[in-house]
């Protein structure tokens, strides 16, 4: 007599996992998305999109239709509006222009007068050499984008979980006094504090790993009462993005924020 056994689906060993207590650690012992490959990697790719060989980018990978990040425009169609002109706005870890290659066809000048990335050293290098030109432009600080013209909206597009001490820069962004500041695609959890997990990158998007954070959500936005209103929260629009695993749970979730100067919109 024959038994059989039903086998279990393979658990992917890509994705989120572990909870760390340190950044530091955990980088020292990865090749991560600071690699020089992944930088040559990405500048191909939006060269194309720039060229008009292909139409939009996603993490490297290239898409022949474009999938438009509609909370996003929304963000950035109010600001516009509030403001009676155009935003000049601050991608902060923009990379080479990801976001803006998405969407310029979509905001225009009337709506956006100025796209500025603040990112690191070699992405400014790079992304001076290829891709700016009198809309889009590329800096190390936002204190160096200060410098040269006034900002009214900070973009955060998932790239603060990214961050070292991402605590540190929220506590700074109230007093730049920005009218606005926009979260999209940012990782929280339902623990009760901050989570540090491995992130796992699939080969066939780019060979990588690196520490990324999932937020405690009211921690997050403490930084900024009373000093901004968040006058809309949502969900990315980008499919099976709204709920995250880590260690193969569904625990984790994506989230934005559009939050407007109580001083100045009250």
């Amino acid at each position: 007599m024959f038994k059989l056994f039903s086998s279990k689906p393979k658990k992917s060993p890509y994705g989120w996992f572990g909870n760390y207590s340190n950044w530091n650690d955990l980088i020292e012992s990865l090749d991560g998305y600071s690699s020089v490959n992944t930088l040559d990697k990405t500048k191909d790719v939006l060269l194309q999109i720039k060229n008009g060989t292909t139409v939009y980018k996603r993490n490297s990978v290239l898409f022949d239709k474009a999938v438009l990040p509609s909370p996003l425009l929304t963000c950035l169609f109010r600001s516009a509006a509030l403001l009676k002109r155009p935003v000049h706005l601050i991608d902060f870890g923009g990379s080479l222009g990801s976001t803006y290659f998405q969407t310029k066809n979509i905001i225009g000048k009337d709506t956006c007068a100025s796209w500025n990335i603040v990112e690191q050293e070699y992405y400014v290098a790079a992304g001076k050499e290829h891709f700016e030109d009198d809309h889009l432009k590329f800096f190390s600080s936002i204190d160096a984008c200060l410098q040269v013209l006034k900002i009214d909206l900070i973009l955060f597009s998932g790239s603060i979980q990214y961050l070292p001490e991402p605590h540190l820069l929220l506590e700074q962004l109230a007093g730049y006094n920005f009218d606005f500041l926009v979260f999209d695609r940012t990782a929280f959890h339902h623990g009760k504090q901050d989570r540090l997990t491995l992130q796992i990158v699939p080969p066939e998007i780019y060979k990588a790993a690196y520490p990324a954070w999932f937020f405690h959500e009211e921690s997050f936005l403490n930084h900024f009462t009373p000093d901004y209103t968040v006058i809309w929260d949502f969900t990315s629009d980008v499919a099976g993005e709204s709920v995250m695993d880590i260690d193969h749970q569904p625990v984790g979730y994506d989230k934005g924020f559009y939050l407007v100067n109580t001083s100045k919109y009250a």
